[in-house]
């Protein structure tokens, strides 16, 4: 039997928690050892330092790394004219890398909190997750998933917090949270 076979489903990782990024490129990883072809789409992440866990899995020469789109909650942020043109560009990307059928599987990080600000347009999202179905399976993280994604998804993992470090005045940790 193709490992291959029965792709196409859409996973959501939501919630105010720690791990919805880190999750994904579990699976990803997971993905890649199996002999899948994997791209990675970060939105809002362009301008800042890639994540060790990105620096990471960019070694497996069957992953792919892309970054679209500047945070808007940055200080000092570009235009939100240009990152909402740089995160459609990703989006397109995305479903390029679809209909080409170059990934196996697609993770879109942060594209749910770039929809929930008005940033992605739901209906290039649609798109992609339409030239996915059945063939490519397809992650979306970030906070405030909308409803109707979360209707659509086959998996919804919810990371809640509960208790954070942060409130106990200690600070993101390189290796740790980023």
């Amino acid at each position: 039997m193709d490992n291959k076979a029965g792709l196409g489903l859409l996973h959501i990782y939501t919630g105010d928690g720690k791990g919805k990024t880190t999750a994904a490129i579990g699976l990803a990883l997971r993905a890649a050892g199996a002999g899948f072809s994997v791209c990675i789409i970060q939105f809002m992440k362009a301008k800042t330092e890639e994540s060790p866990e990105i620096t990471a899995i960019k070694r497996c020469s069957n992953v792919t790394v892309k970054r679209f789109g500047g945070n808007l909650l940055a200080q000092n942020h570009e235009p939100e004219e240009d990152i909402e043109r740089e995160i459609a560009q990703g989006i397109q990307e995305a479903e390029r890398l679809a209909q080409q059928g170059a990934c196996n599987l697609i993770v879109l990080d942060e594209i749910n909190l770039a929809l929930s600000m008005g940033l992605a347009q739901p209906a290039a999202v649609e798109r992609l997750i339409d030239a996915c179905k059945g063939k490519i399976e397809l992650v979306f993280t970030g906070r405030n998933a909308p409803q109707a994604l979360i209707d659509k998804a086959d998996y919804v993992s919810e990371c809640k917090m509960t208790k954070h470090p942060f409130e106990q005045g200690i600070h993101a940790r390189r290796g740790i949270e980023f």
